[in-house]
């Protein structure tokens, strides 16, 4: 399991006092009003930094840190993953899933098939999708009780069930 999920990504800076602009890739946007500590990654330097100040402008969270008092200190990070410890990650409700987890599974069927691993999640207005890839083909698998009979993500492996139209796609 990864120990660190990804929350955001610094899309610009705002303002001159070190603000940044983050969109965010977690389901509740509004946890960033929530978070003590985060940490930000540009690929070169990962760094520990606590939120002072976070506000909300259309889909955007404006986040400052008490580390950055300008948009000079800030502007290494433009571009920059945020990412929290497992610990501090919104918690789960039942047969709730971090995506994180779900990638790489192994997704076996119920009748003993080996279909191939995760290799995304993409989340629908009904349900979430699981893109799996088989060796000749690639699988897209509705998140649904019919379908997915078992997730067990110590193992990294998902059992589903092949409804009927489901291997033509």
């Amino acid at each position: 399991m990864e120990r660190f999920l990804r929350v955001g990504v610094c899309t610009s800076t705002h303002g001159l006092k070190g603000e940044m602009k983050v969109f965010p890739t977690t389901n509740d946007s509004r946890r960033f009003s929530r978070l003590k500590e985060v940490f930000l990654d540009n690929g070169k330097t990962r760094v520990s930094c606590h939120v002072e100040h976070v506000s909300y402008f259309k889909n955007l969270v404006i986040v400052k840190f008490r580390e950055f008092g300008d948009i000079n200190e800030i502007l290494p990070f433009k571009g920059a993953s945020i990412w929290v410890s497992r610990e501090n990650a919104v918690p789960l409700a039942e047969n709730e899933y971090y995506i994180a987890d779900l990638l790489d599974c192994t997704v076996v069927t119920d009748d003993g098939r080996t279909l191939g691993p995760v290799t995304d999640v993409l989340q629908t207005g009904a349900n979430d999708v699981f893109v799996v890839q088989g060796e000749t083909k690639e699988y897209l698998l509705p998140h649904i009780p019919p379908c997915v009979l078992k997730v067990d993500i110590e193992a990294g492996v998902i059992t589903v069930h092949m409804m009927d139209g489901l291997e033509e796609l």
